[in-house]
């Protein structure tokens, strides 16, 4: 992958978060279409990310502090402070504002600016709740993602057929298992399952043969041929 490219991605995931502050703000969701179902994820993480930029602002106040007779330091370290602590908010604004969307047909996976993987939901094979903590890829043998939040996932969805996912920085992979996480993670598998049932109802109403319109469709014996065998009887 080319270093332009690279770069256009990393500058498309700053403005993602970015933009999900103003988002979080308005108390507004990104991508959720009504009827569709977001299942969040972002509670896992809350207490981290509000923790971690606590501790960023008390770095910043102290260094405010120290470096108060230095002002060329002062301002730079000033700058990189607010924009870390501006960065963790961000990554909690995109995780509330992007959560997990289950439309009618698609099963929508997502973390937070960073990747979304669209998964059809007649591919999907089979879903369980399955709390666990992430594990190198190596162990799937490479057909597996995961989308932890926390450390850990919560949701396994198996596939009939592989969706490529696509990472941050252009990397696209074929996977057959999904692991990610929800709030509710015993709720999302009880709706996905239903979704997925009901998908499969429409499929297979749409694939079944049309017996009553093809009886109905059927030509009429022709009036001349019913009316001669009529008067053959009457001789």
């Amino acid at each position: 992958m080319s270093r332009e490219s690279t770069l256009r991605r990393l500058a498309a995931h700053e403005a993602r978060w970015l933009v999900s502050l103003g988002w979080w703000a308005a108390r507004r969701r990104i991508g959720v279409a009504p009827g569709a179902r977001a299942l969040g994820y972002a509670g896992a993480q809350a207490a981290f990310v509000y923790g971690l930029t606590f501790v960023c602002v008390v770095e910043t106040v102290g260094l405010a502090v120290l470096l108060a007779d230095h002002p060329v330091a002062h301002a730079v370290m000033l700058v990189l402070d607010c924009y870390t602590v501006l960065m963790m908010l961000g990554l909690q604004a995109a995780a509330v504002t992007r959560p997990h969307v289950l439309g009618a047909d698609t099963l929508w996976l997502r973390e937070g600016a960073r990747r979304d993987i669209r998964v059809p939901l007649e591919r999907i094979a089979a879903v369980r709740h399955d709390l666990r903590f992430v594990r190198a890829a190596e162990e799937d043998g490479g057909a597996a993602v995961e989308l932890a939040v926390g450390g850990q996932t919560s949701v396994t969805v198996e596939l009939s057929e592989p969706v490529v996912a696509v990472g941050l920085l252009g990397r696209r992979e074929s996977v057959r298992t999904v692991r990610f996480h929800a709030d509710d993670a015993r709720a999302a598998v009880t709706e996905l399952r239903e979704r997925v049932a009901a998908r499969r109802e429409q499929a297979a109403a749409g694939a079944a043969p049309r017996t009553e319109g093809t009886a109905a469709g059927a030509a009429p014996p022709a009036e001349g041929t019913a009316t001669g065998a009529g008067r053959g009887g009457g001789g």
